[in-house]
């Protein structure tokens, strides 16, 4: 009731308690990349504040429309974005080893950052539509694997592993929470581990020695293990409390590889010791248990399917950076979202975002469907 005296009616139905989480997360973000930066707004401060703060608007307006209409527009959207993934082959911008934007002259666009929330979009859409008698059989399984696999292998040969694991482990989610046989995805896992020695060798060299570096550390620590090695080092260094905020040695003596990145976690932690990395996880998981509610009280089978996907798409950002840093998976460029520098996980968050405080929202003032 104070809340809705305050400000307008319309704000005051936000989900403010999960806005202010996400503030959290976002200054801790902010302030480590000043640290980051030896004390300066400049190069990545100041801009990822600014990012933040635009796509975070847009997420507000994306909570405003109404889940039909999200629902119509899902299957052009996802038309769309695979044309352009389509245009990245053809004619895309290359940087840094890699095929992943498409420059429109304005501004470059990487479609595959769309497609994470797209191709949740889509299954739980698909599903929707699907007879529930048929979600079991044959006709549940084949089109949602073509609507997986075509966007996975178009992103997978950019290449970007990273991205194309996020989408793929979005739309398992999707098609397992649907109620497809666990038969399928145990077979799936199966033919994987058989086909292993294959898609390793077919792997760049540089993705190789990822997953070898993985598997034995020490095997080239001043090579390609130099970035988990300078990471164990800054994380294991911070201690219970820390070194002290802009006191972290090993990235601003610039030991630690992309420490404002991909990385980011092991210089928060270095000044910010255990019990800072234990506040912003903790952060996170009120995130996602939020996210979580959202599903359970959905009206619609495309609402629960849609908020558990995009939920399952945040916990995915966080975990396997937070294991990437601390050695437990191979390094797959995967950034912690609201927290690492760049714009595209921003974006990508702050619509998943969007969509669930619209979905929140529209479950609070329905009542529930046949």
């Amino acid at each position: 009731m104070i809340l809705s005296s305050i400000i307008p009616q319309p704000l005051a139905r936000l989900p403010w308690r999960l806005i202010w989480l996400v503030a959290l997360i976002c200054t801790i973000g902010v302030v480590t990349l000043y640290s980051a930066a030896g004390g300066s707004m400049s190069p990545w401060a100041l801009k990822q504040g600014i990012l933040i703060l635009a796509f975070a608007v847009a997420a507000i307006g994306i909570s405003y429309i109404p889940e039909n209409f999200i629902k119509q527009m899902t299957f052009p959207g996802y038309v769309v974005i695979l044309v352009l993934l389509v245009l990245v082959e053809a004619v895309g911008f290359v940087g840094k080893g890699a095929q992943r934007w498409v420059d429109l002259g304005f501004i470059r666009l990487q479609p595959s950052e769309f497609m994470k929330p797209a191709i949740v979009l889509t299954l739980a859409r698909f599903y929707d539509l699907l007879p529930t008698s048929d979600i079991r059989r044959w006709r549940g399984l084949w089109p949602a694997a073509a609507l997986l696999g075509v966007p996975w292998a178009l992103i997978l040969v950019q290449p970007d592993l990273g991205t194309a694991t996020m989408v793929l482990l979005g739309g398992v989610t999707v098609m397992f929470l649907a109620g497809l046989p666990m038969w399928y995805f145990l077979s799936a896992v199966g033919a994987a581990a058989v086909a292993g020695p294959i898609l390793f060798s077919m792997m760049h060299d540089y993705q190789r020695k990822r997953v070898l570096i993985f598997l034995d550390p020490e095997a080239d620590p001043l090579g390609s293990g130099y970035h988990i090695s300078q990471s164990k080092i800054a994380i294991g260094s911070g201690g219970i409390f820390g070194k002290g905020y802009l006191n972290g040695s090993q990235s601003h003596l610039d030991y630690l590889p992309e420490g404002h990145t991909d990385f980011v976690f092991a210089t928060y932690v270095e000044e910010w010791g255990l019990v800072g990395g234990a506040v912003l996880i903790f952060c996170f998981f009120m995130v996602l248990r939020w996210g979580m509610g959202v599903s359970r009280k959905a009206k619609t089978r495309f609402g629960q399917l849609t908020a558990a996907g995009l939920t399952a798409t945040i916990f995915f950002y966080v975990s396997i950076n937070l294991m990437m840093v601390m050695g437990m998976a191979p390094v797959v460029g995967i950034p912690l979202p609201l927290v690492s520098f760049g714009g595209s996980a921003v974006m990508t968050v702050m619509i998943c975002l969007g969509i669930l405080m619209g979905l929140e929202r529209q479950s609070r003032s329905r009542s529930p469907l046949a």
